[in-house]
């Protein structure tokens, strides 16, 4: 399977110097991951995703690694909430998506994933791991949502979170989060 990944790392050509900064002080050396690494990550998802993706030749998606102040513009824009989120995921496919032959040739753009470096900074931080591993977890989360999952309740949530597990433990990332409903 082909998977095309256009990764916008936003956050770190902003302000290299200053955003490593703070990664320094928290005894962690340069953490960004690279674009092949996200790359493989994405492969190997969207291969156990397979039976949850339309048929096509490829796949498309977008990522963006940026900022707070970003991403609290788009969340007031899209979702009228006017404060910073972890990620966002703007799906490009319908649920009931259409298929032609003349579109089956090309990669099926999957849409957009943006995720804020800051605030997975702060919850790597509050959860005990690395910002690689919780910018691994943002990502599978907005995959999920690019593909049609949601979780308006407790039980659906509780199911996104575990195939977040899954999907992360494919790449060799362990993750100890709670399942129990509360």
């Amino acid at each position: 399977m082909q998977v095309e990944l256009d990764v916008q790392d936003l956050f770190y050509e902003s302000s290299p110097s200053t955003n490593l900064s703070t990664n320094l002080n928290s005894g962690e050396t340069d953490v960004r991951v690279a674009a092949e690494t996200w790359e493989n990550w994405f492969s190997h998802w969207l291969e156990v995703l397979q039976p949850h993706l339309p048929p096509a030749p490829g796949y498309e998606i977008g990522l963006r690694l940026t900022d707070d102040t970003e991403i609290q513009s788009l969340n007031a824009q899209y979702r009228h909430q006017d404060k910073p989120t972890d990620v966002l995921a703007f799906a490009a496919l319908e649920v009931d998506f259409p298929q032609s032959p003349e579109m089956s040739a090309d990669p099926l753009y999957l849409g957009d994933i943006v995720i804020s470096v800051n605030t997975a900074q702060r919850q790597a931080q509050q959860q005990g791991h690395s910002l690689p591993t919780e910018l691994a977890w943002l990502a599978t989360h907005g995959i999920l949502h690019l593909l049609g999952w949601d979780h308006p309740d407790e039980e659906s949530l509780m199911e996104m979170l575990k195939q977040q597990v899954i999907l992360l433990e494919t790449t060799g990332i362990a993750i100890d989060i709670e399942y129990e409903m509360s």
